[in-house]
């Protein structure tokens, strides 16, 4: 068991009224226990809306003109399961539980019909299972450089092949779609990280390999066991960290996340690992 503390600060212009939805909080699930959390906001009114699969948690803001300042704060549990990556096997269309199919299709960041050809030649002939999609992290890590402001709303996993370089967003949508590419699920991640400077909201991707989803982060800027999950979806369009509607402009953003001693052995401090890492 790992602890966090962690959290961020959003202020914003508000030029007419509008409506923002945010992203922001840590999911609750069997692999992470959210032990204490703050959420302070000049609005009137929040509402909240958790997903039923992915418990996304979605705040809605109806914001008046003006200056908007949210202020989030968490201590959060991480609980892992490791498993041995030689166990781990990749699971043909036909077996796979019906809910996860949907995370086999291309979509708008994450085309992996375009890069079909790309993948097969590089991994296809690779012995399919927790190894190839390491294969394919390594490949990502060692031909896209990361950059960043590089990148921008509109840059997709075949824009970050021909240009070779991107941000944490990038690397993630570029894994989805080479996994994808190889019939293998995948599904984009957003959260915090441990250890990144400056402090930023992260992004990687999971893979479905065995009867699970397994945690892979191509870009290497944090420790596995260091990450803790916001949002999930097919890529960033459905994880954004804020999504607005109306005449907004930001004026700040910070983000913290700080190691918190449990007193238990070292093994379980924050470190760099190529471990199989189960997330549901």
């Amino acid at each position: 068991m790992i602890k966090y503390e962690l959290g961020c600060e959003l202020n914003y212009k508000i030029g007419e009224q509008s409506t923002l939805i945010f992203n922001i909080g840590v999911v609750s699930n069997e692999y992470q226990t959210i032990v204490q959390e703050d959420l302070h906001c000049d609005a009137v009114q929040i509402e909240e809306y958790i997903t039923p699969i992915d418990r996304n948690r979605y705040l809605r803001i109806n914001a008046p003109v003006g200056d908007l300042n949210i202020s989030y704060r968490s201590i959060v549990e991480l609980t892992h399961d490791y498993s041995d990556p030689s166990q781990i096997i990749e699971v043909d269309p036909a077996n796979l539980p019906l809910d996860i199919l949907h995370y086999l299709y291309p979509s708008r960041y994450c085309q992996s019909d375009v890069l079909f050809r790309l993948a097969e030649a590089e991994f296809g002939n690779l012995v399919p299972g927790y190894a190839r999609v390491t294969a394919i992290c390594n490949w990502i890590y060692a031909r896209i450089t990361y950059l960043s402001g590089s990148s921008d709303s509109f840059t997709s996993a075949s824009d970050t092949v021909l240009e070779r370089v991107g941000v944490c967003r990038d690397f993630a949508h570029l894994g989805i779609a080479l996994c994808r590419a190889l019939n293998i699920p995948a599904r984009f991640v957003s959260g915090y990280a441990y250890g990144l400077n400056p402090p930023d909201f992260h992004a990687w991707f999971e893979a479905y390999l065995g009867d699970r989803w397994y945690l892979f982060d191509p870009t290497r800027l944090a420790p596995q066991n260091g990450l803790v999950r916001v949002g999930t979806g097919r890529d960033a369009a459905d994880a954004a960290f804020a999504t607005i509607f109306g005449a907004v402009q930001m004026s700040q953003m910070k983000l913290f996340m700080n190691y918190l001693p449990t007193g238990q052995n070292s093994e379980q401090i924050p470190i760099f690992t190529t471990d199989a890492i189960a997330t549901s």
